[in-house]
């Protein structure tokens, strides 16, 4: 067999994938994630279940287990991100107005709040509980972050941070602040 089993590949362990990299494994669960996959694995006459087990990786595998990554996001400090917001955002030739105004709509916060926020050290769980309002039409924030939807996040501060992250990236792609604020 050309790859040993998902487990022995994690040490047996569960939980998040080791990172992708020229491996053998990593490579088949690329695929895995292509839609060509399951034309190819048809065209090869043995379907889904087939080729994973051809591959060495069983037919059922354990969901990512995103609560780990859930604590650490949640406590990384909006500090620390806001200025790597910035940078992005004018390397792109946008502007950090354009980065506050994001900022505040989805928050709720005024300008001078915001201010105060990128000046003390201030973790995103406490900067989004003491938002004064997420903007109802934060719900219409779809797309993929991380590689993950953020429809689908069920924890709400990740949610939180991965539109944020969203609407950072709509901005750096050059969208006019209209379709980015959702009007």
């Amino acid at each position: 067999m050309i790859v040993s089993s998902f487990y022995e590949k994690n040490n047996g362990r569960k939980g998040p994938n080791p990172p992708l990299n020229s491996d053998p494994t990593c490579i088949a669960f690329r695929s895995l994630s292509a839609s060509r996959f399951l034309g190819s694995a048809h065209r090869l006459g043995v379907g889904r279940a087939g080729l994973l087990l051809s591959l060495g990786i069983p037919e059922t595998i354990e969901p990512r287990d995103v609560t780990m990554s859930t604590r650490e996001i949640s406590k990384l400090l909006f500090t620390t991100v806001y200025p790597l917001y910035v940078q992005k955002a004018e390397r792109k030739h946008r502007t950090k107005e354009e980065v506050d105004t994001i900022i505040c709509w989805l928050t709720g916060y005024s300008r001078e709040q915001l201010r105060h926020h990128t000046e003390v050290n201030i973790d995103f769980q406490r900067f989004f509980d003491q938002a004064p309002a997420i903007h109802p039409n934060s719900s219409h924030i779809k797309g993929v972050v991380c590689g993950i939807r953020v429809e689908d996040i069920q924890d709400p501060i990740t949610q939180k941070i991965r539109y944020l992250d969203k609407l950072m990236d709509e901005l750096a792609k050059g969208k006019s602040m209209d379709k980015i604020l959702r009007q």
